[in-house]
């Protein structure tokens, strides 16, 4: 997997499981459906664990980071997600029927694979029951880590971070490919699988045109709030879009985003505060795509896509997100719960959201990166402003 990467295996995964589903003999789809099955429930288990293990410490961090600003730079950070989430709602409803037929998966009752094992493996608790948790906690221990420079629940809870990261990193993502293959099978077996490839290029298209247009909009409100050209700020920031294309991970890219953003001009202070913060809790280009993808998977299922639907799952998803970039594809992995709750997701439609988000995760990660370095030129504006007036 490290070698060859995810995409590639993704790929193979998506071929293998086509092939599977016309060419290979009925018992060899059903038992790679059977995998699918059993790791969808595994999925769905998991999923509060990871909102939990997510959330929490990534709100009880916060104090530790905090400082006049933090309160400009989270909410900046939230309403670009949130103002990214609603752009690309309307956007996708406006050009994707034209591009994706309505029930293009649902036209024929053709009969797909049959697990020979189906196994139920409940949630320890419901996703609102863990987002709910997830708050409490977070904010009492951050208000703990206030009294004492440390506390044995704060540390507890980093530790439970890192064994979601590492279910994850170790168990989930290299296993993807496997899952996705069987999803794929089913679809070849039903006649769904070529529609949805080729709707799913022309969905990408569209993600990554959005992709640059919010990042031209964060630098054109930051050119004009800094007095600089916009252009030249997102030349700058070149390297920083690059390494977050390679890395899929906002953490990874900090190094990079800092010397970029500190080229543009911003003070050390600033983007030494802004650039990491921004990396935890600001994910516009990952919300885009995840609003594009739902919706062209409820259009392809027959679905009829309504604003007031979507908006308490873009308001909640900046929330649950939060903490999520340190490990590729723990965006996708996040949404899962609200996918299921408020969109009404199925296991099939999951795993065609996680298909379509894994194959540009990159392209996703390289906006927020690139993003906040645009933020980083707004707060660094508003320090100046203060420290003027305090002069």
């Amino acid at each position: 997997m490290k070698k060859f990467g995810l995409i590639p295996w993704l790929v193979l995964g998506i071929v293998s499981g086509i092939l599977v589903g016309l060419y290979f003999p009925g018992w060899v789809g059903n038992i790679l459906f059977t995998f699918t099955q059993i790791f969808g429930q595994f999925l769905s288990y998991i999923v509060p664990l990871i909102i939990l293990g997510f959330i929490i410490p990534g709100i009880a961090d916060l104090g530790a980071k905090a400082g006049k600003l933090l309160g400009a730079t989270a909410g900046i950070a939230y309403i670009s997600t949130l103002v990214s989430g609603i752009l690309a709602f309307f956007i996708s409803r406006l050009i994707l029927p034209a591009i994706v037929s309505q029930g293009a998966l649902v036209e024929e009752e053709a009969l797909g694979l049959t697990p020979y094992i189906s196994l139920d493996i409940p949630p320890m608790m419901g996703v609102m029951t863990a987002l709910v948790t997830a708050f409490i906690f977070g904010l009492g221990i951050n208000f703990l880590r206030h009294e004492k420079a440390q506390t044995i629940l704060f540390q507890a809870i980093q530790e439970f971070r890192q064994v979601i990261v590492l279910i994850i990193s170790k168990v989930i993502i290299p296993l993807l490919p496997l899952y996705i293959a069987g999803i794929f099978a089913d679809m070849a077996a039903t006649g769904e699988a070529f529609a949805t490839l080729r709707v799913f290029s022309q969905v990408f298209v569209l993600i990554i045109a959005m992709h640059l247009g919010y990042i031209m909009l964060h630098f054109t409100i930051a050119g004009v709030r800094k007095g600089i050209n916009p252009l030249r700020a997102v030349r700058t920031m070149g390297a920083a879009y690059a390494t977050a294309l390679g890395t899929m991970s906002s953490a990874a890219t900090i190094p990079v985003t800092l010397q970029c953003t500190k080229n543009n001009g911003v003070s050390r202070e600033i983007a030494d505060f802004t650039v990491p913060l921004c990396a935890t809790i600001h994910l516009a280009g990952s919300t885009i795509t995840l609003v594009a993808c739902s919706v062209a998977v409820l259009i392809m299922n027959g679905g009829n896509p309504a604003f007031l639907e979507f908006l308490p799952f873009i308001i909640l998803l900046g929330i649950t997100m939060v903490a999520a970039p340190g490990v590729p594809g723990g965006a996708v992995m996040a949404a899962l719960g609200l996918l299921t709750t408020i969109l009404g997701f199925s296991p099939a439609q999951q795993g065609l959201m996680i298909a379509l988000y894994m194959a540009q995760d990159g392209f996703g990660t390289a906006c927020n990166v690139t993003c906040d370095g645009a933020i980083s030129l707004v707060i660094d504006s508003f320090a100046g402003t203060k420290e003027t007036k305090n002069s």
